[in-house]
């Protein structure tokens, strides 16, 4: 009579439930896994029958057939390997027939019976609980990250031997505790810190305005003025997760096979560089079975792209949607996945190929087509989507060698936690850069001094509507900084100069 254990199949994000069913029948001694099963599903058998072998149990000398079902839904990875292994010993007699209908098991398995870690242990942790099974199998290694999940009783097992014993009743194994605790931020504990820059205000200031409201920003300038290291501090001023988000950001590493054992969660904002050759699925997402890409890796979190006119043209255009939507619709022919994506976009670039156009010292000597065609390598719709555009100009020696100190990452966080706070109190349902045409005519109504402001800035600067409504989200977020309830003409005024720098005061690049 056939047995039955449950499986999850990750489908982007989420979890999908797979039942595993095993028959042994009599005839010719075989092992047929059924089910759209791929590469290292099918191959699995043999390291199950290894793994049955060195566990001392008994693969049956008979015809076994597995299915996996549903039928339509496509498996992949060696996640199978664990319940294909239980519902086999079930239907062979070796463990009670019933063992598996009420527990959900995922896990690889070694030649040597050992159960190896898989990928979106949360995800599939989160499925035991909607399905309300009594028990969740899962690698000893990935026992903490299932935990996360209040409702659910964790077995983490370290080989199939420890498997086997529980699920008789003779060895049991104590369920792993309920505790999801978040370590405290580590936001300025890497050794980076804010007060390293020497000069820069305005980028500085452009920093802590992006950091305060989510926005995206561009930094332009020449080799050495300090793009680089200016994103890899923003993570430092940017509140630590909330519990909340930190489960989202450990759910999307998860997924992607990037969770560090014995470090289920992190206060720390995620901050990805990916190199200016990174593929467009490799930015976005994408792939057979479709995985996160590093807009999504990047979650509630800094992505930084250096060199930015490097990257694929494609690519970049496939970002449009994330810092538009906050997520990622990848479309295949059976279905359709969503990742999340709420993600601060910091990208740098030259002003010029060779770095120094209108730099003092004449060091330029690229020609205009050149630099125009450089900087036509970004789409105007791309960047007016960038909330910020802030020019940094060469840092002289003196400033490097004599100048002090600036503000620290701490201080300028703590005023960023408290811009945050306003906009939490106000009951919004996010931060300033996702404000919506409603909210925003709520939060920052325009006096008519401002709205002549920006109708004779839009019209001069030929700014789209949806950069007219970016300046408004930018300077409700400068007002927050300031401790204002409402939104004066001086602060979109400095939201506007923080989007027309790039030209030294003309119109943004794009345009």
């Amino acid at each position: 009579m056939p047995t039955r254990t449950r499986s999850a199949a990750l489908v982007g994000l989420d979890a999908v439930a797979v039942d595993v069913e095993a028959d042994v029948a009599d005839g010719l001694p075989t092992f047929t896994t059924v089910g759209l099963t791929h590469g290292a599903v099918r191959e699995g058998r043999d390291r199950i029958a290894a793994a049955l072998a060195n566990s001392g149990l008994s693969l049956p000398l008979r015809r076994v057939t597995v299915n996996l079902a549903p039928a339509d839904l496509r498996k992949t990875g060696a996640g199978f390997d664990l319940p294909i292994a239980i519902a086999v010993l079930a239907a062979s007699g070796q463990l009670p027939a019933a063992v598996g209908e009420q527990r959900l098991a995922i896990g690889e398995l070694g030649l040597g019976g050992e159960v190896r870690p898989v990928r979106g242990v949360l995800s599939v942790a989160l499925l035991a609980r909607e399905l309300g099974v009594a028990e969740l199998l899962v690698p000893q290694v990935n026992a903490a990250e299932a935990a996360l999940v209040a409702g659910v009783t964790v077995i983490g097992v370290s080989d199939l031997a420890a498997a086997f014993a529980h699920l008789r009743g003779t060895r049991p194994i104590v369920p792993t505790p309920h505790a999801p605790i978040l370590p405290e931020g580590a936001a300025a504990s890497d050794g980076i810190d804010l007060a390293d820059v020497q000069g820069q205000p305005l980028a500085r200031r452009a920093l802590e305005i992006a950091a305060a409201g989510h926005h995206s920003a561009l930094l332009i300038g020449p080799p050495g003025a300090g793009k680089t290291m200016l994103a890899r501090r923003l993570p430092g001023i940017l509140p630590p997760l909330s519990l909340d988000e930190a489960i989202e950001t450990s759910r999307v590493h998860s997924v992607a096979g990037l969770h560090v054992p014995g470090r289920p969660l992190d206060s720390r904002r995620p901050f990805r560089a990916p190199h200016h050759t990174t593929s467009d699925a490799g930015l976005v997402g994408g792939g057979s079975g479709p995985r996160p890409g590093e807009v999504s890796l990047a979650h509630h979190g800094v992505l930084y792209l250096d060199e930015l006119p490097h990257f694929r043209p494609s690519a970049l255009e496939a970002l449009r949607q994330p810092l538009e939507d906050g997520v990622v619709s990848i479309v295949r022919a059976t279905r359709a996945v969503i990742f999340p994506a709420s993600t601060m976009l910091i990208a740098a670039m030259n002003p010029c190929p060779c770095g120094w156009h209108e730099e003092p010292g004449d060091r330029c000597r690229c020609a205009p087509t050149l630099v125009a065609k450089y900087r036509g390598r970004l789409s105007g719709p791309l960047l007016d989507r960038i909330d910020l555009q802030v020019r940094l100009p060469a840092v002289s020696p003196a400033a490097m060698v004599q100048g002090a100190p600036g503000e620290s990452s701490a201080t300028v966080r703590a005023r960023v936690a408290g811009a945050r706070a306003r906009q939490r109190v106000r009951g919004q349902p996010g931060p300033n850069a996702h404000l919506t045409a409603e909210w925003l005519g709520r939060v920052a109504p325009l006096d008519a001094e401002s709205a002549a402001l920006l109708i004779r800035l839009a019209e001069r600067h030929g700014l789209s509507a949806r950069g007219q409504q970016r300046i408004r989200r930018v300077a409700r977020t400068i007002a927050d900084l300031d401790g204002e309830q409402h939104m004066a003409p001086h602060h979109l005024a400095e939201a506007m100069a923080m989007r027309l720098t790039v030209e030294g005061g003309s119109a943004p690049m794009g345009r």
